[in-house]
């Protein structure tokens, strides 16, 4: 199982860009708009290589972002989401996005995998999908209802542990 720390912030996938003698990588607008992160402030990131070891469905981070599921541009960056496999939305700019793999109200059983700096119990379900479970501890596998869905993260309850 991929660890995750306690400070990551946000989880999205992304490209490098050259700007003159300067490389970037863009912040989706729903990271602001949801404040993961904000601007004008300093971040470490991890950049792993899309095509790398990295198990299908999961995502690593030492303690900084990492890459997973939309990218800045709201496509894919490479990762499946116009195959055909999995829905998809278009983002504020007309691209194309995947959906989040829950919607309000299902019903799901989760592996805790670590807590959050507020100590809520994180879990990551498909294509590294965070899903956040008040009272929960690592190593538990309850049986959560969605509350909230948001682009890149989900609140649920613990229905059954």
């Amino acid at each position: 199982m991929v660890e995750i720390t306690d400070s990551l912030a946000c989880l999205y996938t992304g490209r490098v860009e050259s700007r003159g003698d300067e490389y970037v990588v863009t912040v989706p607008a729903s990271e602001i708009e949801h404040g993961s992160v904000s601007v004008g402030d300093t971040y470490r990131i991890a950049v792993l290589d899309r095509d790398g070891p990295v198990a299908e469905g999961s995502a690593e981070a030492g303690d900084e972002e990492s890459s997973a599921v939309p990218d800045a541009t709201g496509g894919s960056a490479g990762t499946p989401s116009d195959d055909g496999q999995r829905p998809t939305s278009r983002g504020a700019a007309g691209a194309v996005q995947p959906d989040p793999p829950v919607s309000e109200g299902e019903v799901r059983d989760v592996t805790i995998e670590t807590l959050g700096d507020k100590g809520d119990g994180i879990a990551k379900i498909e294509r590294g999908y965070v899903v956040i479970v008040p009272d929960a501890e690592p190593g538990e596998e309850p049986t959560v209802e969605i509350t909230s869905v948001r682009e890149n993260v989900s609140f649920a309850n613990v229905i059954e542990e």
